[in-house]
């Protein structure tokens, strides 16, 4: 066997080991309470602005509103049909009362983090209240728009402050793929060309 041959392999039999990369420690066990304690009392007051805003009866405007349940009517009568501080108004207050959500749900609730859980759990929520103020208080409806729209902005306020306040409070999560096993790769040896060969030996 010659020089080059036995080098190649002691490479083969050399093997890289994988190095998980440095992660952010989760926030003392007593700042965590703290921060959803905070979370929860700020939940509470949302809920009461939220109820306020949607659930109180209106009187005045029982003849004027319908229910809508096609996406985007709503939005484009305010856009097209209305001045723009009132659409500014009915549209930027949707979305304003949606972040709260994105910004909550990622402390107050650990496995509602990401994108897609933050929008499921908010989707769910306000369709809700959507129903309810449809059914049972007077001068409100079902508007399918402002769902969308409060669902828009709670992605807005967890991919803002949601996304990394919940990593600085909670550990971070383990996604299924993290589980999976390392793949063992050879190991090249500074200033040794695998690919390099000696002329053998007659």
């Amino acid at each position: 066997m010659t020089w080059s041959g036995a080098r190649r392999g002691e490479q083969a039999e050399e093997v890289a080991v994988p190095v998980s990369g440095g992660r952010r420690r989760p926030a003392h066990p007593a700042v965590r309470a703290l921060a959803m304690v905070a979370a929860f009392a700020g939940t509470v007051a949302f809920s009461v602005v939220l109820g306020r805003l949607t659930l109180e009866p209106s009187a005045a405007s029982a003849a004027l509103v319908h229910s809508n349940v096609h996406p985007g009517r709503s939005i484009n009568a305010y856009l097209e049909g209305a001045s723009t501080t009132e659409a500014v108004r009915q549209l930027g207050g949707n979305l304003l009362l949606g972040l709260p959500f994105g910004v909550l749900l990622p402390v107050l609730l650990p496995p509602a983090r990401g994108l897609l859980r933050v929008a499921a759990v908010t989707v769910c929520l306000m369709t809700l209240v959507e129903l309810t103020q449809g059914a049972l208080v007077t001068g409100r409806v079902f508007d399918i728009d402002d769902v969308i729209l409060n669902t828009a902005g709670a992605l807005l306020g967890y991919l803002l402050i949601g996304r990394r306040l919940g990593r600085a409070v909670h550990p971070r999560r383990r996604h299924w793929w993290h589980r999976l096993p390392h793949p063992r790769l050879p190991r090249r040896r500074p200033g040794v060309r695998g690919t390099a060969t000696e002329p053998r030996d007659n």
